[in-house]
């Protein structure tokens, strides 16, 4: 005979498995657009004003950075407000994925448009007003070390540790011992690059990413731009620029690769989450069969265990080792007899 139970999200089994800062994450990618949007309208209008070209292209290539952060901001208000939606049967944690994922494709079109015109005027050179173009590389630059200070993702000061997730399954008695958790950290293998504790919310990445790439364009335009000034090389203008665009494109493959992954229900390979579960299961007796483990998400995973038992106990006396696995937030256990 088997017997299956299951443990998630509350006593109403909602699958709320949003970030930890979802909202704070929200608020700032909103105020982001609005302050690129304030510069972007300035810099138009400023442009249109004083003749300035520079200053007007300047403008319009903010209006692109605006509409791919708007991507991250419609997709944090999507999830929150679908969040307890049952269409979605595990929830709307991914939808930050989802959105990173669209950002980070946006970013490698802008990675190879800046790359490709860069390329352009180092075959084809225009004049340079090397004054107002450091003007407005400059205020650039300090927008988007405005934007990138909102941005900035603080996860490893906040640890989401999954355990105000737990619910009872039917006839359970499985749950998460908030207390327990701080004391199981050394026991379990975690890793800083992938963020397992407070879990990272790539949404808000992509969102930084942008401003991030933004900023760097601004850098080497200044250094390009006062080199071309001093000494004459304009050609380092362009050739910053391709520099730029490789940058960003590597960045934006980055994120694609992680977000895609995400998306697919890969295990990322810096996490050992399958194999905490087998340590944590088992034993001479009890033996996993089939394991599935996928991020539903930031800082939340599923799991579906199947055990193998010679002496079958019940789900909730394996749901209650699993508990000490903070980034368990969603567990369904089946438990057979093992045929003689």
């Amino acid at each position: 005979m088997t017997t299956t139970s299951e443990f998630s999200a509350t006593a109403g089994h909602d699958h709320v498995f949003l970030g930890q800062n979802h909202k704070r994450n929200e608020r700032r990618v909103w105020m982001v657009i609005a302050l690129t949007t304030v510069m972007m309208v300035a810099e138009i209008v400023a442009g249109h004003w004083y003749g300035s070209m520079a200053l007007t292209a300047d403008g319009w290539h903010m209006s692109t950075h605006a509409g791919a952060m708007l991507i991250s901001a419609l997709a944090y208000l999507y999830a929150r407000r679908e969040a307890r939606n049952p269409r979605f049967t595990f929830g709307t944690g991914k939808f930050g994925d989802l959105a990173g994922f669209a950002s980070a494709i946006v970013l490698a079109v802008v990675a190879l448009l800046i790359a490709s015109e860069s390329a352009m005027r180092l075959i084809n050179p225009v004049e340079i007003d090397f004054n107002q173009a450091i003007f407005v590389a400059a205020i650039g630059l300090a927008v988007n070390l405005v934007s990138a200070v909102l941005l900035k993702d603080n996860h490893h000061h906040g640890h989401d540790h999954g355990g105000s997730h737990a619910h009872h399954g039917q006839g359970s008695q499985a749950h998460h011992d908030h207390g327990s958790h701080a004391g199981h950290h050394g026991a379990h293998a975690h890793h800083d690059d992938q963020d397992a504790k407070g879990g990272r919310d790539n949404n808000l990445r992509a969102a930084y990413l942008h401003v991030l790439a933004d900023a760097l364009t601004s850098v080497l335009a200044i250094v390009a731009l006062l080199l071309g000034k001093w000494n004459g090389w304009s050609f380092l203008d362009p050739a910053m620029g391709i520099v730029g665009g490789l940058v960003i494109a590597h960045w934006s493959w980055g994120l694609i690769r992680l977000t895609a992954a995400t998306l697919l229900d890969a295990v990322p390979q810096a996490e050992d989450l399958p194999q905490e579960i087998r340590r944590s299961v088992e034993t001479e007796e009890d033996r996993i069969t089939d394991l599935h483990v996928w991020q539903v998400g930031p800082g939340h995973h599923a799991a579906i265990v199947a055990i193998h038992s010679h002496a079958p106990k019940a789900p909730a006396f394996y749901k209650q080792k699993l508990a000490t696995i903070h980034e368990l937030s969603h567990v369904t256990v089946e438990v057979s007899p093992a045929r003689a």
